[in-house]
């Protein structure tokens, strides 16, 4: 408690505006001051009548209340606990033993003590069994104390799985959200926790607004990263390739693979306290999403939709497969750039950023034509020439030829408008078998193909006399030839773009493939359509626009991926004994099955004997993107009509990160509305990208990655660093990491628990596209748990271990003004928090809860009613008691979506009304707004007296009076008169020192002596200061400081006096000295002010 009276719910103070009282009141009031940190609530025991241990560490007391007695447990933690008390001791006795090193030092040192680990929380509650609560609760807030034990009950007792009645959704409705599967290989990030945070927030908030709340847990097998992971695990253990095992023991291996790991995820899922139905987890290689794959594949292969065509599409020659495009990045290059290439030599690197002239001698002429590339070695491909049709230059070589320099191939010049006149020569080389604008040109101009590459890079025949070199060994042996021919012109450096293969780090080069493909113009129509109707929202606003330009530009996509891990095309290429197959669209059937597919074959050939055809089933597996679009209906047991699929579809909100919105969601939505004619989600809510504090990409080469687990349990920095060796960094980047997170987490991240990490994501959640997250700020709420904590377990204490609450929370007439105005606040809370949860701004949400506890709840009125509920009014006292029970049960409700576990926590230590007979907050109704509590006048009447305690506090900081204040209160109106009168004893009671508080009318003169503070036009407030203050004596330490803070103004200036001081002083420090000299120019002033003031209190 500070000497102005506030006791540890600090009500804020303002900066007190002071006259002598019957004169001049001078200026208005001064504006209220920032607001001081409120004093942590683990001091309520200092309190009166709150008296809490303050020895024992929280740890003991926690582990005192965990659960179910284990005497073998008791006796490990009692042990444990002996050692640490013993340690605490002898550090303390050493401390206090120590002598200082010098004796005559006139200010003792700070002593600083030493650092103490407290024991690792034990919890000794059975899994699956309710927490035992009976001891008191601990004097502080541990994370890992109060989140233990909570969700294996939450699940053993079923409490995530939806409320049916007569096997159909509640009266209210039902809502679901299928979890976005994160790839089986890895482990979540804090991206996966914001996810977590915002969906399980909205599913608890519906849940409990009566609705049958269904969120379904899940992960993708990953095609592409598993098959990586488990084929390096092979070659690591047993010095093998999947070849070597063949197809069917690889896929065993993986298989293997995903049992031992691929819980680890689920692990997280529990640790971040979503509430998914674990009897609902799907997988999407499981049996069931299997059919509903193979069952999408061949009823779009039937409708046309889905076709085999002979294409380019982005290859990797280290993975041997097509990649999609979000799993290409680009890479920028200024200019001349020396690389290493991951399947070239590793000792030598090659040019990249240059752009290469050349020149093609015209076929039966002396002229040719010059043109440039960046990619040198696809010249081997080459087969036009392309010119624009309007450019005069070329306009006499139309229809002619160039002739390759290494092959005598003769190539057409063609006239197309896709060529700019003003780059480069004008002309452009066409290689339609290797370049994505270059095959449109070719299609258009029915330019010959030519594919120069093996599946692995190498040059094949078509490339001779190159032919074996790999691609870009190729490019300089290109480049020599040139030279020797003389058809080299120049090499210049070029801005370009890199594609990168983030599974390999290899450079991505377009080949030409036959594939599977998807069409999807017309379905990309019915996407945009949706939104535009408003079946499908899609928010915030900037992902709706890019959804609209993204979808309007669509190309068909490439579903083939020369994987064995995966869902196995389910189409058969058809053989005839006796015929030459070529691999085009009518040799091909998809099928449910074999024995479906050869009886479409025998209808494909109905001329041909059954004997003579033959199937093979495709070698590829389709692409991850494709099983992931289907995932919001196939999880619900798509294409069968299920129970779950008539309750649950379509879904109500698909929560993600934007930067996938086109690569994932655009496509469930155009196969949601394709196969199941509903959109597969009513609303999109794409979540900002989560990055350092610094702004940076959260990248493992950077050290800033943070693992939630890491973030709710901490972790050390030698911790983190560890982390770093363990996985597939390069030793250089695990340096550049290591040595980024020591400056970023120097001390290693601090314990923030799961509710603290959760809170803090979800404040962060804003409209905007990036979120820079400081982990102090989320430490930062969990001291704000600590706060909650010992705010509740104040509360309690003071409604005793007798407490029984009324059944109803209706008005009893018995209401003080700070009762009615608590619940008008507790009011305005819970229709912001339901508003903002509706529209789904987090931001506004944690803030009108966070301010509702912190500054009205906390700071304000658990101040006010410890009088009240410590006095001898019994009726006034039940009223009190019963609106704290209504704060404490409501605020702890509306916390929950966003704080499951300390909510729930300190739900089970409320008493219970009469017929209340929920086991868990989970199953609380979720408050909604009460009109009767909605009372403006209220709501002004106690601002004005909060304002009058803040004024008698702020008079009390400036006059030395330790007891015994007198204050009087001159009103202007009846109203206030009546107001302050009927309130004044619980003011004098708020305020340290008070004696008395009399009201007086502005129409009678104020009593002499006093200092008065103006609280607004209607009110003063008058401190007696006459006979209580030595003025003298007051006077003389005031003028001691004056002439100090005059000598310091005097030197100051003086130092900006000199002649060449504007000459020679640099800018900063100029204004450093302004600052300087302003703030001694105030203390000047104020020392003046408060001198004056008190040479008038002495006379008058």
């Amino acid at each position: 408690m500070d000497r102005s009276g506030a006791p540890w719910f600090e009500v804020l103070p303002l900066r007190a505006h002071h006259a002598v009282a019957g004169g001049e009141s001078g200026a208005a009031p001064a504006a209220p001051a920032a607001p001081a940190a409120p004093t942590p609530a683990a001091k309520a025991g200092k309190s009166k009548g709150a008296k809490a241990p303050e020895s024992e560490p929280a740890a003991k007391d926690a582990a005192a209340g965990s659960g179910n007695k284990n005497p073998e447990k008791e006796a490990k933690q009692k042990a444990k606990m002996e050692k640490f008390l013993a340690k605490q001791k002898k550090l303390q006795e050493q401390s206090v033993s120590a002598k200082p090193e010098s004796q005559d030092k006139k200010k003792k040192e700070k002593e600083v003590k030493p650092v103490v680990e407290v024991p690792a929380f034990v919890n000794t509650t059975p899994k699956g069994e309710k927490k035992d609560l009976s001891q008191p609760m601990a004097a502080s807030y541990d994370p890992r104390a109060v989140e233990s034990a909570w969700y294996d009950w939450w699940e053993n007792q079923g409490l995530f799985k939806p409320v049916l009645v007569d096997e159909q959704p509640r009266e209210a409705g039902a809502y679901t959200i299928v979890i976005p599967p994160p790839n089986v290989t890895g482990s979540l990030h804090l991206g996966h926790a914001l996810t977590c945070a915002i969906q399980d927030c909205m599913i608890r908030w519906n849940r409990m607004h009566g609705k049958s709340a269904l969120y379904v847990p899940g992960c993708d097998h990953a095609g592409i990263a598993t098959q990586i992971v488990v084929e390096k695990k092979l070659m690591r253990e047993r010095g093998i390739t999947r070849h070597d095992i063949g197809r069917d023991a690889f896929l065993a291996e993986v298989w293997k693979w995903k049992d031992q790991f691929g819980d680890r995820i689920y692990n997280q899922f529990r640790r971040l306290g979503i509430s998914v139905d674990w009897d609902r987890v799907r997988f999407t290689m499981d049996p069931m999403l299997c059919t509903a794959v193979n069952e999408a594949f061949v009823r779009l292969h039937e409708e046309g939709v889905i076709y085999r065509d002979n294409r380019l599409v982005n290859w990797c020659t280290v993975l041997n497969t097509a990649v999609s495009n979000l799993e290409v990045e680009n890479k920028e290059l200024e200019g001349r750039t020396l690389l290493s290439v991951p399947d070239h030599d590793p000792k030598k690197k090659y040019e990249f950023g240059v752009i290469i002239s050349f020149a093609y001698p015209v076929h039966e002429s002396d002229e040719e034509i010059v043109v440039a590339t960046t990619r040198l070695e696809t010249m081997l491909g080459d087969t036009a020439v392309a010119v624009n049709p309007k450019d005069p230059r070329y306009k006499h070589l139309h229809g002619k030829k160039v002739v390759h320099p290494f092959n005598g191939r003769l190539i057409p010049i063609i006239a197309d408008e896709y060529v700019d006149m003003e780059f480069g020569t004008g002309a452009v080389k066409i290689t339609p078998a290797h370049d994505f604008n270059d095959y449109t040109v070719g299609k258009r101009n029915n330019a010959e193909f030519i594919n120069i590459f093996n599946d692995d890079g190498t040059i094949n025949e078509a490339g001779a006399p190159f032919t074996g070199l790999k691609r870009f060994d190729a490019r300089e042996a290109v480049l020599a030839a040139l030279k020797e021919k003389g058809l080299y012109r120049e090499t210049k450096d070029n801005k370009m773009v890199l594609p990168i293969c983030t599974r390999s780090n290899n450079i991505v080069e377009p080949l030409l493939k036959p594939q599977w493909w998807v069409s999807c113009k017309d379905m990309a129509a019915e996407a945009m359509e949706a939104v535009r109707k408003g079946d499908l929202k899609i928010t915030p606003q900037a992902s709706e626009n890019e959804w609209f330009r993204w979808l309007e530009n669509i190309q068909d996509w490439c579903i083939s991926r020369q994987l064995w891990w995966g869902h196995r095309v389910p189409a058969y290429f058809i053989k005839i004994r006796g015929r030459q197959s070529v691999d085009t669209e009518e040799n091909w059937v998809s099928a449910r099955n074999e024995e479906e597919a050869y009886e479409r074959a025998y209808q494909r050939f109905p001329d041909v004997s059954k004997d003579d055809i033959s199937l093979e089933q495709d070698h590829d597996v389709l692409d991850t993107w494709f099983s992931a679009g289907l995932w919001p209906f196939a999880t619900l047991g798509w294409p069968n009509n299920t129970p779950d699929f008539k309750n649950f579809y379509p879904t109500n909100l698909l929560e993600t990160g934007w930067d996938i919105l086109f690569f994932w969601v655009a496509r469930m939505v155009m196969l949601g509305l394709k196969l199941t004619g509903e959109v597969p989600f009513r609303q999109v809510f794409c979540h900002a990208m989560v990055r350092d504090a610094h702004g940076r990409k959260m990248s493992k080469s950077l050290g800033n990655v943070i693992d939630p687990i890491d973030a709710i349990e901490g972790i050390s920095l030698e911790g983190l660093q560890s982390k770093l060796l363990s996985g597939n960094l390069d030793p250089r980047e695990v340096v550049k990491a290591q040595a980024g997170q020591k400056a970023d987490f120097p001390n290693g991240i601090p314990v923030c628990g799961t509710d603290g990490l959760r809170f803090a994501l979800l404040a962060y959640t804003s409209s905007g596209r990036d979120i820079n997250l400081d982990i102090l700020r989320v430490e930062g709420y969990r001291k704000w748990c600590n706060k909650l904590w010992n705010a509740a377990r104040f509360a309690l204490m003071k409604l005793g271990d007798d407490y029984v609450p009324r059944s109803g929370v209706e008005l009893t007439g018995n209401e003080s003004l700070a009762d009615l105005w608590i619940l008008a606040k507790l009011n305005k809370a819970t229709a912001e928090v339901n508003k903002h949860l509706e529209g789904m701004n987090f931001m506004s949400a944690t803030s009108a809860i966070h301010s509702f506890w912190l500054y009205e709840l906390c700071d304000i009125y658990l101040e006010i009613c410890k009088p009240v509920i410590d006095g001898t009014d019994a009726v006034k006292r039940e009223a009190s008691k019963d609106v704290l029970y209504i704060c404490l049960e409501r605020g702890l409700t509306l916390l929950h979506p966003m704080m499951p576990f300390i909510t729930e926590e300190l739900y089970q230590r409320l008493p219970r009304r009469p017929d209340d007979a929920k086991d868990t907050i989970m199953q609380a109704h979720f408050p909604t707004e009460r009109d009767e509590w909605n009372n403006e006048q209220v709501e002004k009447n106690y601002e004005v007296v909060n304002d009058v305690i803040h004024a008698a506090r702020s008079l009390l900081t400036s006059y030395p009076i330790k007891g015994g204040a007198t204050f009087y209160v001159h009103v202007g109106s009846e109203a206030a008169t009546e107001l302050l009168g009927s309130e004044g004893a619980i003011i004098t009671s708020l305020v340290k020192g008070a004696k008395s508080l009399t009201t007086i009318s502005k129409a009678e003169p104020a009593p002499a002596g006093c200092a008065v503070y103006t609280v607004n036009e209607d009110i003063n407030l008058l401190l007696l200061v006459r006979g209580f203050v030595n003025f003298d004596e007051e006077l003389g330490k005031l003028e001691k400081k004056l002439a100090k803070a005059k000598e310091n103004l005097s030197t100051w200036k003086k130092k900006t006096e000199g002649a060449d001081y504007e000459a020679k002083v640099k800018p900063e420090v100029k204004e450093a000295n302004e600052l300087k000299i302003k703030g001694f120019d105030a203390e000047v002033e104020a020392l003046t002010a408060s001198i004056n003031n008190f040479v008038s209190l002495r006379d008058a």
